[in-house]
């Protein structure tokens, strides 16, 4: 259970940064010139690290599967902030998931 915990609280602390870059963009940032570049260029890297996950986990790459889904996370939270979802919203559809 501790490895959970840790997780939200990485995943916390990656969504409030995303966060403060779209409230306070910061010149060389990478998300803020993402963000800045609009919701096309954000949703094309969440289809690129999408099919980049899919070959590596179709090629058996572990280490590349482990890489290629934290980018796809990386780049699907850029997407929730962008579009001003939040993570508790996210939370709550899985909770209704789980007891559906």
């Amino acid at each position: 259970m501790p490895a959970v915990i840790v997780l939200e609280d990485v995943i916390d602390e990656v969504f409030m940064v995303l966060e403060d870059r779209k409230r306070n963009p910061r010149s060389g940032s990478y998300v803020s010139g993402l963000m800045g570049e609009g919701l096309n260029a954000i949703l094309m890297k969440v289809e690129e690290e999408s099919g980049e996950l899919v070959l590596a986990a179709k090629d058996s790459d572990r280490s590349g599967t482990i890489h290629e889904a934290a980018d796809l996370l990386f780049h699907t939270l850029v997407l929730l902030v962008y579009q001003g979802i939040g993570l508790e919203e996210v939370r709550a559809e899985l909770r209704r998931r789980r007891q559906g």
